[in-house]
């Protein structure tokens, strides 16, 4: 690798390492291609991606990043996963390593947060930004579909007093 390529590539991951919202770091050793693609596909669906770097050129783009505190990580066959979204590549990074015993969480950072491996499972568990902004919009709309169900209760009700009234006359 060239001297321009390696700048380009430290470029890159510092642009990574301040723009994500939560970084996973993880050995993979002794994973599959068709494995690794898995997870990739699997993050990109949540909109993280996952990057294999030469951990001193990684150690080299998070100098001065808000997530510096990876660096400890960074030994050995790792692998980066990240997303924008502060839970989404800690959940799909959890989930992975649950199903297979090769993916190891070694730890991560959120924002200037240290993560350990325990730290990284508890982002997980956290609801995602889109279930977030889900159970706001439900308890924004809930209020108004209650009114609208008291003001229209009283009107159903007369029409269901009219109506056993006629059955009564009719009967």
């Amino acid at each position: 690798m060239e001297r321009a390529q390696k700048e380009q590539l430290v470029e890159e991951l510092g642009q990574i390492f301040e723009a994500s919202g939560v970084v996973v770091v993880a050995h993979y050793e002794g994973m599959t291609v068709a494995q690794m693609q898995d997870l990739r596909a699997q993050m990109r669906e949540v909109g993280g991606s996952v990057r294999v770097a030469k951990n001193r050129l990684a150690k080299i783009a998070l100098d001065g990043k808000p997530c510096a505190s990876i660096a400890d990580y960074l030994t050995g066959m790792t692998v980066l996963a990240y997303s924008e979204d502060p839970v989404a590549a800690a959940k799909v990074a959890d989930k992975y390593a649950k199903a297979n015993d090769k993916f190891v969480i070694l730890g991560g950072a959120m924002g200037d947060t240290a993560l350990d491996p325990a730290g990284v499972k508890a982002v997980a568990q956290m609801p995602s930004r889109e279930e977030l902004i889900a159970s706001i919009v439900a308890c924004i709309g809930a209020p108004a579909s209650n009114i609208a169900g008291a003001i229209g209760a009283p009107a159903s009700n007369i029409a269901g007093i009219l109506t056993t009234l006629e059955e009564r006359e009719a009967a």
